[in-house]
């Protein structure tokens, strides 16, 4: 055992720190936090001020009395977790737990893991900053009075097993205030001129495109206008010329790393921080929790030096980025590579990505802006006062863009076009005028990148919680990431060309969506109780209020317990008063009644999800049908309903056996021999054919054999071949084959003793 004992949160950190220190010091992983507030009674005793009580977890007690064991050899211990409020509570309980002596404990902190700055960690120990701690402190236990007090009261007044946070309550409802947007829009249509243009005097291959400066609100205005276009005169009217400069964004901090990373590279959020985390422990970028747009003196003059070698002296210039976000520590770092003069990296293709993505934005925000001339020309018309607009724009000098543009959320902006020198009173000769109908857009649905972006802009959360807010309201089902396909519509189009006035209807797909993020029915009816009875915990304003005094607490401004005082006394209040409520939610919704039977049809949420009912409740025949994908209970029209009662649908037979179509808890399906065969969003189960049903009830038997290996039947044994490779089922509980263990050779002996040592997963043996 070495003198010096290095404790960080990670193996892949301790690895390549272990590589810089050498000799001398042993470093080891604390696998993040070591312990944390206990279950039982919440792990707060409120009435003593909110003091917690922390345990070490189970899974962690080994990890414990390992580091116990070599802090007790070392004759320093250094706690070198993470420079956020997280790392810092992390180093505090290791220091409380490890019962590690003030004299021979240091706190070190570094942004990026390079040899330089681990050694100059090491020479400049600090203590732990307690105000940090409490900081992380109040948010846990604040986050666990929430969660704690709020879910019995979702189980008893909504539906069991639910459960409610501070932060993510109040991004589910960003989702379900956007959806209910989206239904009460009422799309109108609208008529978009557009013409194109020949410049008199120029060659034949050169046109202009223009769009009038009027839109028309129906198809008579339009082609009315139209009509005046026939016998006019076009002319240039202006053209106006200006010279801007377009300056290049700041670094990446946490929330624009997501929000970029989403739009380029369609990473999740999740999923980021997961790649930016591994790039971090292995010391190619800087920390990737951070809201600050700063570089330091240092990097600031190497990236100088690799823009000069690679692109030449004229595209660098140093720039240094003011942080705009509340709470922002300049004294942090943005995330950029650790060294720049590597443009790429050995890793994954995930890691490459992203490193990639990260070293352009870094150099990008380091070089000399585009200079633009953008250029305007008015076309006008002696026949009419409206006035057609061509914009176009030529690069003098690309600059940053060079190496990178950022990115934009469904960006609606014109195209513009590379325009010949024109001047005033050039004749104009009119090749084609044409009205096309479009359609007022509804607000889009929120990407994760979007939501993100929202969340900052309310001030609500803080880096490390963007990740984990998404994932949590993903997991309860209480939103969806989904694709939306789009629906044809039709659209008029009218065309002058020559002498010629031409109306046709084409069509178009509109509405398709892609990875956007859809509220459940559950989502709906959590948001709707809490936004009743709860009405600060989903207030925007106190939220951001909330985390505003968390930061206070971090920079020695306030007390973490009075914080907690001040919350939970309204709060406890208005727990108590939901409960008393008798009053029980549900989403229930009547649609109207069944034309052919006169049956009422409603919709509610069931254990299973949405359904649609026919019949009372006391009717004896009453039918029950599952809503489909997409379908929600507040949107969903008493045309839909009766046409799911279509189903289950009898659509012939199969090898002497019916085959039937229907839609069940997990969606659409076929029913065959008692089998069941899941349908792909391909086929419609209103409208799926028996010569289909066939080919997937055969490729669904292929499967199934593949799938079994051998079977052990009087001891309820099976070898099976999953997703992650073959493995054993017994008694409803999976275990994992060894590798290098031959499947196909197995015999019951060898099964069973697989059992015995193999600790199970899945079924009784999860649940437990």
């Amino acid at each position: 055992m070495g003198e010096n004992l290095v404790i960080v949160e990670s193996p892949a950190k301790a690895k390549t720190i272990e590589k810089f220190l050498g000799k001398g010091f042993t470093v080891k992983p604390s696998l993040g936090h070591i312990r944390d507030l206990a279950k039982k009674n919440l792990g707060i005793d409120i009435d003593n001020d909110f003091k917690p009580h922390y345990v070490v977890p189970s899974d962690k007690k080994k990890i414990v009395s390992e580091l116990k064991e070599c802090s007790q050899k070392a004759d320093t211990v250094w706690l070198a977790s993470d420079e956020d409020r997280e790392g810092e509570a992390i180093a505090w309980h290791l220091k409380e737990t490890l019962k590690l002596k003030e004299e021979n404990t240091r706190r070190i902190v570094f942004h990026e893991i390079t040899k330089d700055a681990i050694l100059n960690a090491i020479k400049n120990p600090r203590k732990i900053d307690m105000d940090m701690v409490m900081a992380q402190q109040a948010r846990r236990i604040l986050d666990r009075l929430v969660g704690f007090e709020l879910s019995p009261v979702l189980w008893k007044k909504v539906a069991p097993k639910l459960s409610a946070g501070r932060v993510q309550s109040v991004a589910l409802k960003l989702i379900v205030e956007r959806e209910r947007e989206i239904m009460a829009f009422e799309s109108t249509p609208y008529y978009k001129v557009s013409g194109t243009f020949h410049p008199g005097g120029k060659p034949k291959s050169i046109s202009i495109s223009a769009t009038l400066d009027k839109k028309f609100s129906s198809e008579k205005e339009a082609g009315e206008f139209l009509e005046k276009c026939r016998n006019a005169d076009f002319s240039i009217e202006k053209v106006e010329k200006k010279k801007i400069s377009r300056n290049p964004a700041p670094p990446f901090t946490t929330s624009v790393l997501q929000q970029e990373a989403s739009r380029k590279l369609g990473f999740s959020v999740s999923l980021t921080m997961s790649v930016a985390q591994q790039l971090y422990e292995k010391g190619f970028i800087t920390y990737m929790r951070t809201d600050s747009t700063n570089l330091a003196s240092i990097a600031l003059n190497t990236i100088k030096q690799v823009i000069t070698e690679k692109y030449g002296e004229r595209y660098s210039k140093v720039r240094k980025y003011k942080t705009s976000t509340k709470g922002a520590q300049e004294a942090h770092e943005a995330i950029r590579p650790t060294y720049m003069a590597n443009t790429s990296i050995e890793g994954s293709n995930l890691e490459k990505k992203l490193y990639k993505l990260i070293w352009n934005r870094t150099a990008a925000s380091q070089m000399a802006s585009a200079e633009i001339e953008k250029t305007s020309i008015t076309i006008g018309g002696n026949k009419f006062g409206e006035k057609f607009i061509s914009q176009g724009e030529h690069i003098n000098f690309d600059g940053f863009l060079k190496v990178y543009l950022e990115g934009k959320d469904d960006s609606t902006e014109e195209e513009t076009q590379n325009l010949p020198e024109l001047e005033t009173g050039n004749i104009m000769e009119r090749m084609e005028i044409e009205a096309t109908e479009r359609f007022t857009q509804k607000p889009p649905r929120y990407s994760e990148a979007s939501l993100v972006k929202k969340l900052e802009e309310l001030e609500i959360g803080r880096p490390s919680t963007y990740a984990p807010t998404i994932s949590t309201i993903m997991q309860r089902g209480y939103i969806e990431k989904s694709d939306k396909e789009g629906k044809e519509r039709n659209y008029i189009r009218i065309s002058l060309k020559g002498d010629t006035l031409t109306r046709e209807t084409q069509t178009e797909t509109a509405g398709s969506e892609k990875a956007k993020l859809f509220p459940m029915d559950i989502g709906m009816l959590v948001t709707d109780f809490l936004e009743k009875n709860f009405e600060d915990i989903l207030d925007y304003g106190f939220t951001a209020r909330i985390e505003e005094n968390f930061d206070k607490i971090a920079a020695g401004r306030l007390s973490w317990d009075k914080l907690l005082n001040d919350f939970y006394s309204p709060f406890h209040k208005e727990v108590d008063k939901a409960l008393a409520n008798t009053g029980y939610t549900n989403a229930e919704r009547f649609l109207g009644t069944d034309p052919a039977s006169g049956k009422k049809i409603s919709v509610r949420l069931g254990k299973y999800g949405p359904f649609a009912q026919k019949g009372d409740n006391e009717d004896k025949e009453k039918q029950y049908v599952s809503l489909r994908k997409g379908q929600l209970i507040e949107s969903i029209t008493l045309e839909e309903a009766l046409e799911l009662f279509r189903l289950p649908r009898n659509i012939g037979e199969y090898d002497g056996k019916t085959v039937t179509v229907a839609i069940g808890r997990f969606g659409p399906y076929i029913k065959h021999d008692g089998k069941f065969v899941s349908l792909s969003k391909n086929y419609d189960p209103l409208t799926i054919t028996l010569q289909d049903a066939e080919t997937l009830i055969k490729e669904h038997a292929k499967k199934e054999a593949e799938k079994h290996i051998m079977t052990f039947e009087k001891e309820d044994i099976e070898v099976l071949n999953g997703r992650f490779g073959p493995y054993i089922k017994h008694d409803s509980r999976n275990y994992k084959i060894p590798k290098g263990t031959d499947a196909k050779a197995l015999d019951l002996d060898k099964c069973l003793e697989i059992i015995k040592n193999t600790k199970p997963s899945g079924g009784r043996g999860k649940r437990k």
